[in-house]
């Protein structure tokens, strides 16, 4: 039997209202790491909180289907489901593996590692646009711009847009008791219109970027069509802008509430930097978790799942997880090892963009910590109102006003 508490509540949005729920996670590992929960509208699902039992269905793609329900817990018409399968990220193997190979060249260590010059040129763009201020909103206006301007330069499009692209990923992302079905699906059909218009402008006139290099991309013969060029784009969008936006804002408030480890950072920014990254990432899991849907009688960690079954991987509570860390609720920025999950546990979906993301983390905190080193909080920040990503959206700063740096 599993065990029950009145107190957790994983779907309302209030269980995220600044941030983590650690306590609800912390009594489901212990008591219940495979926990049956109720939905309100639905038949209920599989809470999956244990570090071990979050790699073992995400290392099971045969049993727990990406591509049976779709990654959300909520349930979508049979139209938009069909839609979303035809992203990789709603995909099982084989042919999540072929869509993979068509595209994981454009994602390696090293094509990631050609763009960290320009990341870092974005970065120092950004804060020149806030230095001589003396005070900002710390997401708004720097953390929320890096992964919009990225996204932006990487696929070849105006600034502008990506800040557009941006706002209407919010809206896909926030919970169901803060925005309808119908503005989320309106925010999905306007990235994939505006997907529409930059694959046909890639294909007049090609450049040196990742939509062009997208439209082109070939494995044994076949190259992306429309469809699933707009099904690619947003799949860009979406785990490229807002998963970023809410490491860099969460990490910085992480950082700011312990100002010991802070200046342990300080003293030592570029030894102790990559380090300290993937321990923000395991700190701050920006994804909350993924949906899997059994395909078969199953069990795990004890409990019976039955085909059909919704299950749900919480990435923030396997990375606090006592089995798999030492002292897992403390931020130690040296920690090692740290085989955190935030980027996803194991399995075919491991995250494509982890490379990029992790330039953008490192190049955006250390820079903002060399520039505004006396960096501080001048009022109390809010958090998106959703319960499958999580990070600040208001975070209001003042630092020693600098002049710009230039290009």
């Amino acid at each position: 039997m599993t065990a029950v508490a009145a107190g957790i509540d994983l779907l309302s949005s209030k269980s995220f209202a600044d941030g983590h729920p650690v306590d609800q996670y912390r009594w489901l590992r212990e008591n219940a790491p495979v926990y049956r929960h109720a939905e309100p509208d639905g038949p209920g699902f599989w809470a999956v909180t244990g570090y071990d039992q979050v790699r073992q269905v995400s290392k099971q793609p045969d049993v727990f289907s990406s591509a049976e329900g779709g990654i959300m817990i909520n349930d979508f018409p049979a139209e938009e489901l069909a839609f979303f399968r035809t992203m990789i990220l709603v995909m099982d193997p084989p042919k999540h593996s072929f869509y993979r190979r068509l595209v994981s060249g454009l994602f390696t260590p090293k094509r990631a590692e050609l763009w960290r010059d320009s990341i870092g040129d974005t970065v120092r763009a950004i804060l020149d646009e806030v230095c001589e201020r003396g005070e900002c909103d710390l997401v708004e206006d720097i953390a929320g711009k890096l992964p919009s301007y990225v996204i932006a330069e990487l696929l070849g499009i105006p600034r502008a847009d990506g800040e557009r692209l941006y706002e209407l990923t919010e809206v896909m992302h926030s919970a169901p008791d803060t925005v309808s079905d119908e503005q989320r699906f309106a925010a999905m059909r306007e990235i994939t219109g505006y997907a529409v218009e930059v694959r046909s402008d890639k294909l007049a006139n090609p450049a040196d970027d990742l939509a062009s290099r997208l439209v082109t991309a070939e494995v044994d013969g076949r190259t992306l069509d429309e469809h699933e060029f707009t099904s690619f784009f947003l799949l860009l969008v979406n785990a490229g802008g807002d998963t970023t936006r809410n490491l860099i804002g969460g990490a910085t408030l992480s950082l700011l509430a312990r100002p010991a480890e802070l200046a342990r950072l300080h003293a030592d920014l570029p030894g102790m930097l990559p380090a300290a990254v993937e321990e923000l990432l395991r700190f701050q899991s920006p994804v909350i978790y993924m949906r899997r849907t059994a395909l078969a009688d199953v069990e795990l960690a004890g409990q019976r799942i039955s085909a059909g079954d919704k299950v749900a991987v919480y990435y923030g509570a396997a990375n606090r997880d006592p089995s798999a860390f030492e002292a897992p609720e403390e931020l130690r920025l040296d920690r090692t090892p740290n085989e955190h999950v935030a980027f996803g546990a194991g399995g075919p979906h491991f995250c494509l963009g982890s490379h990029f993301g992790r330039i953008e983390a490192g190049e955006m905190m250390g820079q903002l910590l060399t520039r505004f080193p006396d960096l501080e909080l001048t009022g109390a920040p809010t958090w998106l109102a959703s319960n499958f990503i999580s990070g600040p959206t208001h975070v209001p700063v003042r630092f020693t006003p600098t002049a710009p740096l230039g290009a």
